[in-house]
């Protein structure tokens, strides 16, 4: 194979891989562009108009978010049915979901710590390893990945965001 043969060859490979990219890219900006919009129509408004104040003054997980989930049950049920990035939107929650699916997840979670006085997107990340049964390592690709959303190191991250 002559350089250039080999040029050519590396080329096809990174327009392959760009192409990939770009599928990704594509479906995070849908996403972007259409996410939660369920919340704006009722059934969902009605609940979420009437209980997001009060889940603003509550922690994450804690027995009155609980009480509120429960009565947000309703609202919750339609809204895990039509947006996707819910593990309780799949039968086998996290498993049947697909990495564009997680990334959402994600930057949902995030956005939703900043709904609470006390929000942690480090320890939601933690407790919703339990709730959802989140494998080990799924759960540090999160952590590593909401510490690079901060620009920080996973030690950092970790540091300040610990429970002390």
């Amino acid at each position: 194979m002559t350089p250039e043969e080999c040029q050519i060859e590396t080329l096809k490979h990174i327009f392959k891989v760009r192409s990939k990219i770009e599928f990704f890219c594509r479906d995070l900006i849908d996403r972007m562009l259409d996410h939660d919009d369920s919340k704006l129509q009722d059934p969902e408004l009605e609940h979420f108009t009437r209980l997001t104040p009060k889940l603003k003054h509550s922690t994450y997980m804690s027995d009155e978010y609980k009480g509120f989930l429960e009565l947000l049950k309703p609202a919750l049920d339609h809204h895990y049915k039509n947006n996707r990035h819910h593990p309780e939107h799949f039968p086998e929650g996290v498993n049947n979901m697909t990495l564009v699916d997680i990334i959402e997840m994600l930057c949902d979670w995030a956005a939703a710590c900043g709904r609470h006085a006390d929000g942690n997107l480090y320890q939601s990340i933690l407790k919703n390893q339990l709730r959802f049964g989140l494998s080990a390592q799924l759960t540090q690709i999160l952590i590593n990945t909401a510490a690079d959303m901060e620009g920080m190191s996973v030690i950092d991250y970790a540091k300040k965001h610990s429970v002390k």
